[in-house]
Formats: C-alpha cells, sequence, structure tokens
C-alpha cells in the first residue's frame, strides 16, 4: 500500500486540534519554523500541509505573519464537491439525516426552470432534515426530476447520503450552482431546526447537473447560525467566480446577497 503524504498527516492532526478549539477562534498556529521542528520536517512540507487548512477554510494567512484560525463555524469549500456527509465526516461529525415527507407534486414554475422540465413534468419533492452528530444542524427541501426521484423515493429515510448512493448506481454529480443569502425561519423550520419562527437562517439555493449538463436535483438548503460557513477561493489564474448582486428590496427583508458559479456545495 502507499504511504500518506507526511503533510497530510500533519494536516490531519492540525485539522484536529483546530476543530477541538485547542487554538480557538482568531488564535495563531506556531510558526512554520515551531512545527518543522515539532514534526521533525522540512519547513516545504509544513507549508503544503498548511496550504491543505486554508483550502479547507480553516486557517488564513498574510505574508510574512503566523496562520490565523477562522471563526468556530465549520466551513465547506466551494472548491471541492462534496456532499453533506462527505464534508461532515471531513471535519470530525458524524452526518445523519431523516426524511420528514415526500411526495410526487406536479412541478412548480421555478422547478420547471431550474430542473429544465416541461409544465407538464411531475418532481419528488423530499423535507429532510440533516444533522452534526446528533445536532439539527440544516433542513433540506429537495426537488428531483422523475428519473432521479424515482431512484430516491424508495430509499429509507434515514439514509446518510443521497448523493452517495447516487453514485453507486452510476449517477454522479459533475457541477453544482448555488445562491446564498439569509431568510427568516418559518414555523416547520422552527420545529424540525429547534431555533424560534422569524430566526435568522442562512440559505442555499441549489441546482446540481451531471456530467452531460442534465439537472440532477433543485434544492433549498437552511442552516443554522454556527452550524456552517461557505468559502470561497477567487483567482486570476482561473475562471472567475461571476457575482450577482440582488436589486434593492429583492430576497431577505433584512439584507440579501447572491453569489453563482461551479463550485461543490452541501449536496445530499
Amino acid at each position: 500500500m502507499t504511504q500518506e503524504p507526511r503533510y497530510r498527516r500533519i494536516a490531519e492532526e492540525l485539522r484536529k486540534a483546530i476543530i477541538e478549539h485547542a487554538y480557538g477562534p482568531g488564535g495563531r498556529l506556531p510558526s512554520e519554523g515551531t512545527l518543522a521542528e515539532q514534526y521533525a520536517v522540512s519547513r516545504g512540507t509544513i507549508r503544503q500541509a498548511l496550504m491543505l487548512l486554508r483550502h479547507d477554510g480553516l486557517v488564513t494567512s498574510r505574508r510574512g505573519t503566523r496562520r490565523v484560525v477562522l471563526d468556530d463555524a465549520p466551513v465547506q469549500d466551494f472548491a471541492q464537491m462534496q456532499s453533506f456527509a462527505r464534508w461532515a465526516r471531513s471535519i470530525g461529525e458524524v452526518p445523519g439525516g431523516l426524511v420528514i415527507r415526500q411526495g410526487w407534486y406536479p412541478a412548480d414554475a421555478e422547478e420547471q426552470r431550474s430542473l429544465r422540465i416541461g409544465d407538464d413534468a411531475r418532481v419528488l419533492r423530499v423535507l429532510r432534515l440533516r444533522r452534526l452528530s446528533g445536532r439539527p444542524a440544516m433542513l433540506e427541501r429537495t426537488s428531483y426530476p422523475e428519473a432521479v426521484g424515482a431512484i430516491v423515493e424508495p430509499l429509507r429515510t434515514d439514509t446518510v447520503s443521497v448523493t452517495e448512493f447516487l453514485e453507486r448506481g452510476g449517477v454522479y454529480v459533475a457541477d453544482a450552482e448555488h445562491t446564498i443569502d439569509l431568510v427568516r425561519a418559518d414555523a416547520e423550520d422552527a420545529e424540525h431546526l429547534e431555533c424560534e419562527v422569524a430566526d435568522p437562517l442562512l440559505r442555499e439555493r441549489r441546482r446540481t447537473t451531471d456530467p452531460a449538463g442534465v439537472p440532477l436535483e433543485w434544492s433549498e438548503d437552511r442552516y443554522l447560525p454556527g452550524s456552517i460557513a461557505f468559502v470561497v477561493h477567487n483567482s486570476l489564474a482561473s475562471t472567475p467566480l461571476t457575482r450577482q448582486h440582488m436589486m434593492p428590496g429583492a430576497g431577505s427583508d433584512f439584507g440579501s446577497g447572491s453569489g453563482s458559479g461551479s463550485g461543490s456545495g452541501s449536496e445530499s
């Protein structure tokens, strides 16, 4: 078996320490020299490990300063195509899911547009509560086109990852488009997320497609504050992220913004 690179093992140890709040939000990691001495490796190896942590959104840095730990909200990096379950495992949490209800309905105008289906099509709508190590984290409202819905419908109500199940059947998510803003919790959100009506929630609206560009799902996910944060890396060396700012008065009544582009999210 091929041995895991040393820098990855170091990154995993540092990631565990950060998740367990060993440094606290805003705290500084030891210097590269100190870490190199601690792990008996070169500074280059430490830099590789720290680069993984930065890409995971766990630390940030400026030239000439030590890495600073970001806030305590677990971070999901849009540069990675990870399901909710895989992301949860990567940060040391145990993912959970429970279908609250599901059923077939005529597609509404938004579903027709997002899933690129006809006005006579039907969709499978699924309301699913997602948990992190037993704690409510997100309420997921997903619409599947008929072909995908037929695969999803018979799954156990406590299936942890729909995405991983679809992959075993040869259905792969290749692209995701996201819109992020804030909404206030409605009665259904409050009941299942154990919060108060009108509490602020982080909303992610997401459409995923397969390698051929065929839509697989349209979802609106509502997260409790502190359960997740999203990080986006922009670079002139890669395809720029397109940002679309909502007009005043649109969306949430206490301010919202949106960004769209190809990348990862928290697929089911």
